[in-house]
Protein backbone atom coordinates (compact mmCIF):
# COMPACT_ATOMS: atom_id res chain seq x y z
CA UNK A 1 0.00 0.00 0.00
CA UNK A 2 1.10 3.51 -0.11
CA UNK A 3 4.38 4.37 1.84
CA UNK A 4 3.43 8.01 2.85
CA UNK A 5 0.24 8.25 5.29
CA UNK A 6 -1.66 11.74 4.39
CA UNK A 7 -4.70 13.06 5.25
CA UNK A 8 -8.05 12.81 2.86
CA UNK A 9 -8.94 15.59 1.54
CA UNK A 10 -12.87 15.66 1.20
CA UNK A 11 -14.87 18.25 -0.36
CA UNK A 12 -18.46 19.32 1.06
CA UNK A 13 -20.59 17.03 -0.44
CA UNK A 14 -17.92 14.03 0.51
CA UNK A 15 -17.87 14.95 3.84
CA UNK A 16 -21.38 15.10 4.20
CA UNK A 17 -22.02 11.80 2.06
CA UNK A 18 -19.33 10.05 4.17
CA UNK A 19 -20.63 11.47 7.25
CA UNK A 20 -24.06 9.91 6.60
CA UNK A 21 -22.82 6.80 6.01
CA UNK A 22 -20.79 6.72 9.45
CA UNK A 23 -24.19 7.53 10.86
CA UNK A 24 -26.32 4.74 9.38
CA UNK A 25 -23.59 2.25 10.43
CA UNK A 26 -23.23 3.34 13.70
CA UNK A 27 -26.85 3.09 13.97
CA UNK A 28 -27.83 0.10 12.38
CA UNK A 29 -24.92 -1.53 14.70
CA UNK A 30 -26.22 -0.48 17.94
CA UNK A 31 -29.58 -1.23 16.56
CA UNK A 32 -27.94 -4.62 15.92
CA UNK A 33 -26.67 -4.60 18.92
CA UNK A 34 -29.57 -4.29 20.67
CA UNK A 35 -31.48 -6.56 19.43
CA UNK A 36 -29.09 -9.68 19.91
CA UNK A 37 -28.90 -8.33 23.92
CA UNK A 38 -32.57 -8.52 24.24
CA UNK A 39 -32.81 -11.82 22.40
CA UNK A 40 -29.64 -13.75 23.79
CA UNK A 41 -28.83 -11.71 27.02
CA UNK A 42 -26.06 -9.08 27.15
CA UNK A 43 -22.61 -11.11 27.08
CA UNK A 44 -24.10 -13.80 24.82
CA UNK A 45 -25.92 -11.84 22.27
CA UNK A 46 -22.62 -8.86 22.17
CA UNK A 47 -20.50 -11.61 21.15
CA UNK A 48 -22.43 -14.12 18.68
CA UNK A 49 -24.09 -10.38 16.99
CA UNK A 50 -20.01 -9.56 16.85
CA UNK A 51 -19.22 -12.92 15.09
CA UNK A 52 -21.19 -12.38 12.00
CA UNK A 53 -19.32 -10.76 8.81
CA UNK A 54 -21.47 -8.31 8.09
CA UNK A 55 -21.62 -6.45 11.36
CA UNK A 56 -17.47 -6.64 11.49
CA UNK A 57 -17.67 -4.97 7.85
CA UNK A 58 -19.96 -2.45 9.00
CA UNK A 59 -18.21 -1.98 12.25
CA UNK A 60 -14.95 -1.64 9.69
CA UNK A 61 -16.84 0.81 7.60
CA UNK A 62 -17.99 2.80 10.61
CA UNK A 63 -14.52 3.13 11.78
CA UNK A 64 -12.91 4.03 8.58
CA UNK A 65 -15.28 6.64 7.43
CA UNK A 66 -15.70 8.55 10.81
CA UNK A 67 -11.35 8.85 10.83
CA UNK A 68 -11.60 9.52 7.51
CA UNK A 69 -13.62 12.67 7.88
CA UNK A 70 -11.65 13.24 11.04
CA UNK A 71 -8.41 13.76 9.02
CA UNK A 72 -6.50 10.63 10.92
CA UNK A 73 -3.38 9.74 8.69
CA UNK A 74 -2.87 6.43 8.84
CA UNK A 75 -3.36 2.54 7.57
CA UNK A 76 -7.19 3.34 8.40
CA UNK A 77 -7.47 6.21 5.94
CA UNK A 78 -4.67 4.74 3.23
CA UNK A 79 -6.13 4.64 -0.59
CA UNK A 80 -5.98 0.95 0.02
CA UNK A 81 -7.44 0.37 2.76
CA UNK A 82 -10.17 2.44 1.49
CA UNK A 83 -10.75 0.81 -1.46
CA UNK A 84 -10.57 -2.71 0.24
CA UNK A 85 -13.85 -1.90 2.77
CA UNK A 86 -15.46 -0.44 -0.50
CA UNK A 87 -15.33 -4.40 -2.03
CA UNK A 88 -16.17 -5.91 1.54
CA UNK A 89 -19.07 -3.74 1.94
CA UNK A 90 -20.43 -4.60 -1.15
CA UNK A 91 -20.10 -7.95 -1.05
CA UNK A 92 -21.78 -8.07 2.17
CA UNK A 93 -24.75 -5.86 -0.07
CA UNK A 94 -24.86 -8.70 -2.51
CA UNK A 95 -24.64 -11.91 -0.93
CA UNK A 96 -27.45 -10.82 1.20
CA UNK A 97 -29.67 -9.51 -1.48
CA UNK A 98 -28.85 -12.91 -3.58
CA UNK A 99 -28.43 -15.56 -0.85
CA UNK A 100 -29.93 -15.07 2.48
CA UNK A 101 -32.72 -12.29 1.61
CA UNK A 102 -35.59 -14.59 1.06
CA UNK A 103 -34.72 -17.15 4.26
CA UNK A 104 -35.73 -15.17 7.07
CA UNK A 105 -38.34 -11.87 7.53
CA UNK A 106 -36.96 -9.52 10.67
CA UNK A 107 -39.60 -7.13 12.11
CA UNK A 108 -39.55 -4.34 14.24
CA UNK A 109 -36.09 -3.18 15.48
CA UNK A 110 -34.90 -6.14 13.94
CA UNK A 111 -35.89 -5.25 10.23
CA UNK A 112 -34.50 -1.56 10.61
CA UNK A 113 -31.07 -2.84 11.38
CA UNK A 114 -30.92 -5.43 8.61
CA UNK A 115 -31.43 -3.02 6.20
CA UNK A 116 -29.47 -0.47 7.34
CA UNK A 117 -26.46 -3.13 7.38
CA UNK A 118 -26.80 -4.53 4.70
CA UNK A 119 -28.54 -2.04 2.23
CA UNK A 120 -28.63 1.54 3.12
CA UNK A 121 -24.53 1.41 4.14
CA UNK A 122 -23.24 -0.59 1.19
CA UNK A 123 -24.63 1.52 -1.26
CA UNK A 124 -23.70 4.57 0.74
CA UNK A 125 -20.23 3.81 1.13
CA UNK A 126 -19.87 2.62 -1.93
CA UNK A 127 -21.35 5.50 -3.80
CA UNK A 128 -18.81 7.75 -1.87
CA UNK A 129 -15.87 5.50 -2.89
CA UNK A 130 -16.67 5.78 -6.70
CA UNK A 131 -17.30 9.15 -6.14
CA UNK A 132 -15.29 10.86 -3.87
CA UNK A 133 -12.44 8.62 -2.50
CA UNK A 134 -8.80 9.93 -3.54
CA UNK A 135 -7.40 8.19 -6.40
CA UNK A 136 -4.57 6.76 -7.51
CA UNK A 137 -1.84 4.40 -6.25
CA UNK A 138 -3.55 1.34 -6.15
CA UNK A 139 -1.58 -1.95 -7.30
CA UNK A 140 -2.85 -4.43 -9.40
CA UNK A 141 -1.22 -6.99 -6.42
CA UNK A 142 -3.26 -5.11 -3.76
CA UNK A 143 -6.42 -7.38 -4.24
CA UNK A 144 -4.77 -10.56 -3.25
CA UNK A 145 -3.28 -9.05 0.03
CA UNK A 146 -7.44 -7.88 0.38
CA UNK A 147 -7.98 -11.48 0.74
CA UNK A 148 -7.00 -11.81 3.78
CA UNK A 149 -9.89 -10.20 5.72
CA UNK A 150 -12.51 -12.86 4.32
CA UNK A 151 -9.89 -15.34 4.17
CA UNK A 152 -9.69 -15.22 7.91
CA UNK A 153 -13.53 -14.76 8.48
CA UNK A 154 -14.14 -17.88 6.70
CA UNK A 155 -11.88 -20.27 9.02
CA UNK A 156 -12.57 -18.39 11.72
CA UNK A 157 -16.67 -19.10 11.20
CA UNK A 158 -16.01 -22.96 10.43
CA UNK A 159 -13.84 -23.41 13.84
CA UNK A 160 -16.99 -21.53 15.53
CA UNK A 161 -19.18 -23.79 14.07
CA UNK A 162 -17.28 -26.90 14.79
CA UNK A 163 -16.67 -25.93 18.48
CA UNK A 164 -20.42 -24.31 19.23
CA UNK A 165 -22.36 -26.40 16.62
CA UNK A 166 -23.90 -23.13 15.20
CA UNK A 167 -23.01 -22.36 11.94
CA UNK A 168 -23.37 -18.20 11.02
CA UNK A 169 -24.49 -18.83 7.18
CA UNK A 170 -25.98 -21.74 5.46
CA UNK A 171 -23.45 -21.66 2.52
CA UNK A 172 -20.83 -22.79 5.86
CA UNK A 173 -22.49 -25.70 7.41
CA UNK A 174 -20.29 -28.32 7.25
CA UNK A 175 -23.26 -30.29 9.21
CA UNK A 176 -25.63 -29.84 6.57
CA UNK A 177 -23.63 -29.56 3.13
CA UNK A 178 -20.35 -31.30 4.13
CA UNK A 179 -16.29 -30.00 4.48
CA UNK A 180 -15.96 -30.61 0.89
CA UNK A 181 -19.08 -28.02 -0.25
CA UNK A 182 -18.39 -25.79 2.08
CA UNK A 183 -14.84 -25.31 1.23
CA UNK A 184 -15.62 -25.10 -2.94
CA UNK A 185 -18.18 -22.16 -1.10
CA UNK A 186 -15.33 -20.93 0.24
CA UNK A 187 -13.48 -20.59 -2.41
CA UNK A 188 -15.57 -18.99 -4.67
CA UNK A 189 -16.53 -16.60 -2.30
CA UNK A 190 -12.72 -15.85 -2.38
CA UNK A 191 -12.58 -15.65 -6.31
CA UNK A 192 -15.54 -13.11 -6.05
CA UNK A 193 -13.43 -10.56 -3.56
CA UNK A 194 -10.51 -11.12 -5.76
CA UNK A 195 -12.32 -10.14 -8.87
CA UNK A 196 -14.02 -7.33 -7.22
CA UNK A 197 -10.99 -6.40 -5.80
CA UNK A 198 -9.20 -6.04 -9.47
CA UNK A 199 -12.88 -4.40 -10.87
CA UNK A 200 -11.88 -1.68 -7.85
CA UNK A 201 -8.49 -0.85 -9.22
CA UNK A 202 -9.28 -0.65 -12.85
CA UNK A 203 -12.18 1.88 -11.51
CA UNK A 204 -8.92 3.47 -9.44
CA UNK A 205 -6.69 3.35 -12.31
CA UNK A 206 -9.84 4.57 -14.48
CA UNK A 207 -11.10 7.77 -12.67
CA UNK A 208 -7.69 9.23 -11.49
CA UNK A 209 -6.95 12.29 -12.64
CA UNK A 210 -4.79 12.30 -15.67
CA UNK A 211 -1.33 14.04 -15.72
CA UNK A 212 -1.28 16.88 -18.03
CA UNK A 213 0.83 16.52 -20.97
CA UNK A 214 4.73 18.46 -20.88
CA UNK A 215 5.61 21.11 -23.32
Amino acid sequence: MEAVDVPVRLPRAGRLLLGLCALCAWLGLVLQLGVSVRAAGALSGALWALCYFTVLTNLLVAVVSTVTIAGHRGWLTRHGTLAAVAVYIFVVGLIYSLLLRALWAPTGWHKLADAGLHDVVPVLYVLWWLRYAPRGGLKWTQPLRWLGYPLAYYVFSLLLGAMSGRYLYPFADVTRLGFLSVARNGALLLVLFFVLGLIAVAADLRLAPRAAPRA
